[in-house]
């Protein structure tokens, strides 16, 4: 089962963004003492970033989803 990408630049972009302030706001979070809302966005903020370093999306598979531009081929 081959990665096909299916995350185009723009999602990169905004996915990699989000991810990085979620990863902000968990940190803050944690030191403030809400554990447990700060491991969700922990967690969303590295499944955002790694869907952007490889873009590659398991629910945008699962759904048929893409928003890779078509090949010119």
């Amino acid at each position: 089962m081959a990665l096909t990408p299916n995350v185009g630049k723009t999602d990169r972009i905004v996915r990699g963004i989000v991810g990085a302030l979620l990863l902000v706001a968990a940190a803050v979070t944690f030191s403030s003492g809400s554990t447990a809302l700060a491991a969700v966005a922990g967690v969303v903020g590295v499944v955002l970033l790694v869907t952007a370093a490889t873009q590659f999306c398991g629910l945008y598979r699962v759904l048929g989803m893409s928003t890779c531009p078509a090949d010119r081929a």
